[in-house]
């Protein structure tokens, strides 16, 4: 080796060492979220409506939400209303189920009609310039929906097959035990309907459904996107003849918080699904963004400490992830993760772990200031990539009873939150004793892996 190239490798090292000790600039603070002045009114029915301007772009989105759904249905009523929600689909008094899409489709857009837990939404996102003729269509669907029975048993079939594949799926299977466990008795505990009972329902359910449940009492009318003049009059006109119904009944919820285990036995398979949650304060409480902060902490995202430590550093999972689930003031907090069936216990014993170091001792606060600014800046970004993503945290607000003022005040308050208050809410609410714990995968080979999980800790 010359000289020269020695002097010239040595040059290059100090280059590198130089590259290594320089540090980015520090990113300036998250934006806060700004949101749009509102126009709110409520018809004379009671149906109440919400437009809000966004954007550039010559969309506009359309969508109501019916409190109706899941929790509206008996106990031998399971996914009555999604059958419902696919009937009304399929036409109007005026319009067949072509019409009804050839026209959406002529305003540049579909209905979608999504039935849920708790509200079934129907709308879609439409050319500006013909929203008022999509909001019509709209109407129509709520208004005069022709329920047709020629399509009963084809939508019946359709169901049955996907419960017949739903009921294959371990993270299906894990949700629904969890959720059972958690609401025992309620209709938040339910997930799947029997068959039998599936193939039962008739036209005349359907029609009990939607008569029951759907008013403009329990609709809240969003329009997000660039807004034409007088969609509010087409507003009016075209919901006003909507009769007057029945208010939303409330719907009475007892969670369980008390340690228990549940295990379905898979024989064969390669991987075990883990359910492990509680329930926790609901979105109506001052924790409930400090929770929200801890929980992308501990589980909720890429780089959180139980995804960090059980798939970086041990390899037992590929995608663990934690979340809080929202009911109208309701909330729980769940790990999932499905891992190699070898190494379930382990798996168990290191989210645990994680749990109670975080209940013991707080984060860092430079820990905790990356993941701030991670939740901070993912809300502004869903918040600002389209009229939809506005829709969604508006009714997440309105459904919940909040003052608007959540939303702009949702980063500040995230950027605010200590390593203490991490500490507390996990020391709060995180507590192993109180856990419902859910196990899809072989028996046996992991019955003796889960032992020590079966009985309360002490």
């Amino acid at each position: 080796m010359t000289t020269r190239s020695i002097l010239l490798g040595l040059a290059m090292c100090g280059l590198a060492l130089g590259q290594q000790k320089e540090q980015p600039p520090e990113g300036g603070p998250p934006r806060p979220f700004h949101l749009a002045q509102t126009q709110d009114f409520t018809l004379a029915n009671g149906m109440k409506a919400t437009i809000v301007a966004y954007g550039m772009m010559p969309r506009v989105a359309i969508r109501a939400f019916v409190q109706a759904g899941g929790v509206d249905e008996k106990e031998n009523e399971v996914w009555l209303s999604r059958l419902t929600g696919l009937l009304m689909k399929e036409g109007t008094k005026s319009r067949s189920g072509e019409q009804l899409a050839q026209e959406a489709a002529d305003a540049g857009g579909q209905i979608e009609i999504a039935p849920g837990v708790e509200f079934t939404s129907i709308g879609g996102v439409a050319l500006s310039d013909h929203a008022a003729q999509f909001i019509s269509l709209v109407a129509d669907v709520l208004l005069n929906p022709s329920l047709p029975a020629s399509q009963v048993a084809r939508l019946k079939t359709d169901l049955a097959r996907e419960l017949a594949v739903a009921k294959t799926q371990p993270g299906e299977l894990a949700q629904e035990k969890f959720l059972q466990t958690l609401y025992p008795g309620s209709p938040y505990g339910r997930l799947f309907p029997k068959e039998a009972e599936l193939q039962a329902y008739t036209l005349e359910n359907v029609r009990a459904f939607y008569q029951a449940n759907f008013s403009p009492e329990r609709t809240h009318l969003y329009i997000a996107g660039r807004l034409d003049p007088g969609l509010r009059e087409t507003i009016e006109a075209a919901f006003a003849r909507w009769p007057k119904g029945g208010a939303p009944v409330s719907v009475s919820v007892n969670p369980v918080k008390a340690r228990s285990f549940s295990m379905i036995d898979r024989p064969g398979a390669a991987q075990s699904t883990l359910y492990i949650g509680l329930p926790i304060a609901d979105p109506t409480s001052p924790d409930y963004i400090p929770l929200d902060v801890m929980n992308t902490l501990l589980g909720g995202s890429f780089a959180s400490r139980i995804t960090s430590n059980i798939r970086e550093q041990k390899g037992y999972t590929y995608s663990p992830t934690s979340q809080i689930g929202t009911r109208i003031h309701e909330a729980y907090w769940v790990e999932m993760a499905d891992v190699t069936t070898a190494v379930t216990g382990p798996s168990m014993k290191e989210i645990f772990s994680e749990v109670e170091r975080l209940r013991k001792e707080p984060p860092s606060p430079s820990e905790l200031k990356g993941f701030q600014t991670y939740l901070a800046g993912l809300f502004v970004l869903r918040n600002t990539l389209s009229p939809d993503a506005v829709i969604g945290q508006l009714h997440f607000v309105d459904s919940q009873g909040l003052n608007r003022s959540f939303l702009t005040d949702y980063v500040r308050k995230v950027i605010a939150v200590k390593p203490q208050d991490v500490q507390g809410m996990a020391e709060k609410y995180l507590a192993p004793d109180k856990m419902s714990i859910v196990v899809v995968g072989d028996k046996s080979k992991i019955e003796d892996q889960v032992k020590p999980f079966q009985a309360p800790t002490q």
